[in-house]
């Protein structure tokens, strides 16, 4: 005779029970043969890949025995820049559309944009405790600190480039040229010559990352859209006037025309080679507002001559990874003149993230994420900690290697 064994007002019995658990070992099974299979017949800890995918939280599963399971070694080369038993981090949630890192070595802190919801983030080093830092930030987009150590921010509400003084004050650096609104300033390096350059492409003129632009302007050529809602009283929408251009700002306030859209339509990350001889600049998709094709989802390489002119421009990637895009946004240069860039491949899960390709142009890395990846830079105390903004959180990983340049 069979005897089910009941606990006092349980309704699961003895048989029950058994045969969940034989049902979930086997489900147990599946998912692990499925986890398998995608992970070339080597059974290892679960990833972005695996079926469920890994839990990036703080109460997730291990991920790490030696190497993180997301972070790939396309070339061998990669093997001295990743830091081994370093695990791929979740520092924060919760945003809508994070953007923007930059490092304060004197604050040990990093800085980033939630663009949507208007304001600047804070991640302190010291507790990982995480505060909003500037409400409202005009939408900012990118940031960066100079050699100085002073904030830089590009706006993408008042389509200008600002600095953040010492003493607390805001300098506008750019906001127009020859006479005509910026678009939507979107990434800005600092050189030890003084200068900025920064990229202005048109994604601000949104409703949801800035505001479109005056009523017949390209971004609201119907005129049906209201930029003034939800703006202070006084506020006067600006126009699309320029072409999708890149610009560098003279240490006197001059402003110089430096790449054009020709060379690099829809310009959005940049950044300088450690010696500061090359520069990168990513195009993106095609922007609001946008009557060509609009950019290329590639990366372009400049020579920076001694008279800051570009010349020899060549495709750096065109950044199609087994067939998938994986299109730029964010760059930054490590101190062998290595190419951090993020990664946006749309719905191709296991693509976005962060691809690192050495100067040549050879992709010899990648870094999977569970979200699309906007930006990234280094940071740490030791400069040696990638972090990366993406879609709605920010995520770190140690690495055997150090960014170059400030911020």
């Amino acid at each position: 005779m069979t005897r089910e064994i009941r606990a006092p007002g349980s309704a699961i019995s003895r048989r029950t029970l058994v045969h969940g658990l034989a049902v979930s070992a086997g489900a147990a099974v599946a998912g692990a043969s499925g986890a398998l299979a995608q992970q070339g017949g080597e059974l290892g800890p679960p990833s972005t890949i695996t079926t469920p995918p890994r839990d990036f939280g703080p109460r997730g599963a291990p991920t790490t025995y030696f190497w993180d399971p997301d972070i790939i070694a396309v070339d061998p080369s990669f093997n001295n820049l990743a830091q081994p038993n370093a695990p791929i981090q979740r520092l924060h949630t919760g945003l809508l559309w994070a953007e923007g890192p930059a490092w304060s070595s004197q604050g040990r802190y990093l800085l980033w944009s939630d663009i949507p919801n208007n304001r600047q983030m804070r991640w302190s080093e010291d507790d990982g405790r995480v505060t909003v830092f500037r409400f409202p930030s005009n939408n900012s987009n990118g940031n960066s600190f100079d050699f100085q150590g002073r904030q830089l921010s590009c706006e993408h509400l008042t389509r200008r480039v600002v600095r953040y003084e010492h003493d607390g004050t805001a300098t506008v650096l750019a906001d127009n040229f020859n006479g005509k609104k910026l678009n939507s300033p979107n990434d800005v390096v600092a050189h030890p010559d003084g200068s900025y350059w920064f990229t202005d492409p048109p994604y601000g003129g949104q409703l949801y990352e800035g505001e479109p632009d005056a009523p017949g302007g390209p971004s609201n050529a119907g005129g049906k859209l209201n930029p003034r809602i939800g703006q202070p009283a006084g506020f006067v929408p600006g126009r699309r006037e320029l072409p999708t251009n890149c610009y560098r700002i003279d240490p006197g306030g001059r402003i110089d025309l430096v790449v054009s859209e020709d060379q690099v339509p829809d310009p959005n990350g940049l950044a300088f080679s450690p010696d500061y001889k090359k520069l990168y600049v990513a195009s993106t998709g095609k922007g609001p507002g946008d009557t060509g094709p609009g950019g290329k989802g590639d990366m372009s390489v400049f020579d920076v001559g001694a008279d800051n002119k570009l010349t020899n421009q060549k495709r750096f990637s065109d950044f199609m990874i087994d067939g998938v895009k994986c299109g730029p946004d964010g760059v930054r240069c490590d101190v062998e003149g290595n190419v951090w860039c993020s990664s946006n491949a749309g719905r191709r899960v296991g693509y976005s993230g962060v691809t690192i390709w050495n100067p040549d142009g050879k992709l010899i890395g990648r870094i999977r994420l569970p979200e699309v990846c906007g930006n990234i830079c280094f940071g740490g105390p030791k400069r040696n900690r990638l972090f990366m903004a993406a879609s709605q959180s920010l995520y770190a990983v140690y690495t055997a290697t150090q960014g170059a340049g400030p911020g």
